[in-house]
C-alpha cells in the first residue's frame, strides 16, 4: 500500500472512530460544573462504540461520564422544556500521533425520560470542536432538544445512545450504545398540574441528522384524527423549506416520511393548519443537516460581517416660502415643508419618530402670530426593499409643544431609507399686521 493511501487510511479512521467517543462543541469543564451542580448530576455509564469498518479498529468499550440539565425544572403540565445533554469524558482518547483538525463533527443523540413521563428527547449539537492534538484527550461536547410536559409528578432524566458524525476525508458516523441500560439518572423535573386544557401533541424522530435530502421518520401522538396537517423543518423562529401535508388518521397517531434538505432546518415540528400554532402543534425535536462533504473535496470557510450604521437625517433646504394673505382678511398662509430624508442604517431591532415643534411667528414691530396657529398635514414614503415601514403623523396643529412628522415601529430587524414632508398650513387673523412674518420649525429625530 503506498505511504498516501496509508496516511488517507489513518486519517479517516482517527476523524471518524476515535472521534465517535470524543469531541464536539466545547464547553470549559470547571465553569459548566459550577453552573450545574444544584440542579442535576454527572454520572458514569458503561459505552459501546462501534467505528465505521473502513477505519480499522475495533469496537471500542469504555466509561462516558455526562450530565442532563434543563432550562426548567419545576414546569408545568403543558410546558415545553429545553434539555442539554453534555458529555463531559468521553470513553476514550485519540490512539495515535495524528492531530485532528477543528469543526469535523455533528453530535446527536436521546435523553431518556422516565418516572411520570416516559419516552425520549432527541437532542444535537452544532460542528464545532478545537483541534484535537496527537494522543490528546478528545474535549466535551453538547446536544439540545426539547419536550413537552404531559403528566403531572417527578421525571427523570438520563443520558442515552449518542452518535458522532465526522466530515474529515469523507462523511462517516459512529454510534454509540449504553451497554446494559438505562444510564443512571442526572436530572429529574417536578411537573405540577397546569389547570385548564393542555395540548399533548408529542413527536419523536427516528434519527437526530442527515444529510440533504435523507428522510426521518417522524412519529406522533394525541393529534386531532382527519384534521389537515404539516410535517415541516424549523429553523428557530419559523418553519423552512421541507414540508409535507398529510391527514392525520383517525387514531390520531402520526408517522411521516419526512424530506429534510434545507440546511437551515435545525429542528422538525409538525401542527395543524396551514401556519404553525404551538397550541395546535408538537416540537420542535432537534435535526441537523448535515453538508456532504465528497472524499477528496477541500474545504474553506468564508467569513464575512455586516457592519451597523446610523440613524440620520438630512433635509432639502431650510426655508419653506408660504403664500401671502390680505390685511382685513385674513385667512390660511400655505406652503410645503422641505423634504426631509432619514436614513435608518443601524440594522437593530428600533423603530424611530420624527417630531417638530414651531415657534411664534415675529412680525413687525413686535407683531406676533401664535405657534398653536400654525398646523401640517404630514405624508411619507418608504425607499424599496426597506425592512420598516414609515406612518405619517396625524393632521394637525403643530404648536410649541410638537407633533409627529412621521415614525416606523419597533420590530425584529428595522432600518431603511424614507422620506417626509408636510403640508403646512398658517392661520392668519384677519386685522394682523402688515409685513413679513417668520417662525422657526425644529424637527427631531429620535
Amino acid at each position: 500500500m503506498a505511504r498516501g493511501t496509508r496516511r488517507r487510511r489513518w486519517a479517516a479512521a482517527l476523524g471518524v472512530a476515535a472521534l465517535a467517543v470524543g469531541g464536539g462543541g466545547v464547553l470549559a469543564g470547571s465553569a459548566h460544573a459550577e453552573a450545574t451542580a444544584a440542579a442535576s448530576t454527572a454520572v458514569d455509564f458503561a459505552t459501546h462504540c462501534i467505528p465505521p469498518a473502513i477505519a480499522g479498529i475495533p469496537p471500542i468499550d469504555g466509561t462516558t461520564t455526562a450530565q442532563i440539565t434543563v432550562d426548567n425544572a419545576a414546569p408545568k403540565v403543558g410546558d415545553t422544556v429545553t434539555v442539554t445533554y453534555t458529555v463531559i469524558k468521553p470513553a476514550a482518547s485519540n490512539p495515535v500521533d495524528l492531530a485532528l483538525p477543528a469543526d469535523i463533527m455533528t453530535p446527536t443523540g436521546k435523553v431518556a425520560l422516565g418516572g411520570a413521563q416516559t419516552g425520549s428527547v432527541t437532542v444535537a449539537g452544532p460542528k464545532k470542536n478545537d483541534p484535537v492534538p496527537a494522543k490528546g484527550a478528545f474535549p466535551q461536547f453538547s446536544m439540545t432538544g426539547t419536550f413537552k410536559v404531559t403528566a403531572p409528578g417527578a421525571i427523570t432524566l438520563s443520558p442515552s445512545d449518542y452518535n458522532i458524525h465526522t466530515s474529515y476525508i469523507m462523511e462517516l458516523d459512529t454510534p454509540c450504545t449504553v451497554t446494559n441500560g438505562p444510564a443512571p439518572v442526572s436530572e429529574t423535573v417536578t411537573a405540577t398540574d397546569g389547570g385548564g386544557p393542555v395540548n399533548e401533541r408529542t413527536i419523536s424522530l427516528s434519527k437526530a441528522s442527515g444529510a440533504p435530502g435523507d428522510r426521518v421518520v417522524v412519529s406522533g401522538t394525541k393529534f386531532t384524527g382527519g384534521s389537515a396537517a404539516i410535517a415541516a423543518g424549523w429553523n428557530g423562529t419559523s418553519v423552512t423549506s421541507d414540508t409535507q401535508a398529510f391527514t392525520v388518521p383517525a387514531s390520531g397517531t402520526i408517522g411521516v416520511n419526512l424530506k429534510v434538505t434545507d440546511p437551515a432546518t435545525t429542528g422538525i415540528v409538525v401542527f395543524e393548519g396551514a401556519t404553525w400554532d404551538p397550541a395546535k402543534g408538537a416540537g420542535p425535536a432537534a435535526y441537523s443537516v448535515i453538508p456532504v462533504v465528497n472524499p477528496g473535496d477541500l474545504t474553506q470557510k468564508l467569513n464575512s460581517s455586516v457592519k451597523a450604521g446610523t440613524l440620520s437625517m438630512s433635509q432639502a433646504g431650510d426655508t419653506v416660502a408660504m403664500s401671502s394673505v390680505d390685511f382685513g382678511q385674513g385667512g390660511a398662509s400655505t406652503g410645503d415643508l422641505q423634504t426631509v430624508t432619514v436614513k435608518d442604517f443601524r440594522g437593530g431591532p428600533a423603530g424611530w419618530s420624527l417630531t417638530g415643534k414651531v415657534t411664534a411667528f415675529s412680525g413687525p414691530s413686535g407683531a406676533s402670530i401664535g405657534a398653536d396657529q400654525l398646523s401640517w398635514t404630514p405624508a411619507c414614503a418608504t425607499k424599496t426593499g426597506s425592512p420598516s415601514t414609515c406612518a405619517a403623523g396625524s393632521a394637525g396643529t403643530v404648536g410649541s409643544a410638537g407633533a409627529t412628522l412621521a415614525s416606523t415601529p419597533n420590530g425584529a430587524l428595522t432600518g431603511g431609507e424614507f422620506t417626509a414632508n408636510a403640508k403646512v398650513s398658517l392661520n392668519v387673523p384677519a386685522f394682523t399686521a402688515p409685513g413679513a412674518y417668520s417662525g422657526t420649525l425644529t424637527l427631531t429625530l429620535s
